[in-house]
């Protein structure tokens, strides 16, 4: 006599084929909030480099007869602000020029940027651009694979923000 079995239980590779399913899914879950994460953490940075940039921009538009002073002390990344401290005591435009300056390396130094400022690529009309970077970009523009810009256009993987001001 044929006996005819029935399926007890399920069997172990239809086990074995929804955890490798479920695994995926999962992973795929996990490459998605990374990628969130990392997007919200790149807007922040724009952010913050932007209201840098503006902050300088602003403060260059009330002296702007010290346009070279802000400048030269921007490249050289000044940030003693306590002689004098514009503050508390009175100041001429070189020395706000100069306090303003180092309060804006200093602001970018503690959320790890740098600032520079250069006359704007392929304009002839001596205006000048700010740039903010962070991570392992160079706030510059020049030839290299981790500067900000090259010949005036964004370098690819580049983590910067460029404002053209004046």
């Amino acid at each position: 006599m044929i006996t005819i079995k029935k399926q007890a239980g399920v069997g172990l590779i239809e086990v074995l084929v929804a955890l490798l399913i479920l695994a995926v899914g999962v992973l795929g879950f996990v490459a998605l909030q990374y990628r969130a994460i990392e997007a919200s953490s790149e807007g922040a940075n724009r952010v913050q480099a932007i209201n840098l940039a503006r902050d300088l921009a602003e403060k260059i538009r009330v002296n702007r007869d010290q346009l070279g002073v802000y400048a030269t002390a921007i490249a050289g990344n000044a940030t003693n602000i306590t002689n004098p401290n514009c503050y508390t005591a009175f100041c001429t435009p070189t020395q706000m020029a100069r306090f303003d300056a180092a309060l804006t390396n200093l602001s970018a130094q503690r959320v790890g940027m740098t600032v520079n400022m250069f006359a704007c690529p392929e304009v002839s009309n001596g205006r000048r651009c700010i740039y903010v970077a962070w991570g392992d970009t160079a706030a510059t523009n020049a030839d290299g694979l981790n500067n900000c810009t090259t010949a005036g256009a964004y370098r690819d993987e580049s983590t910067c923000v460029v404002m053209e001001a004046y």
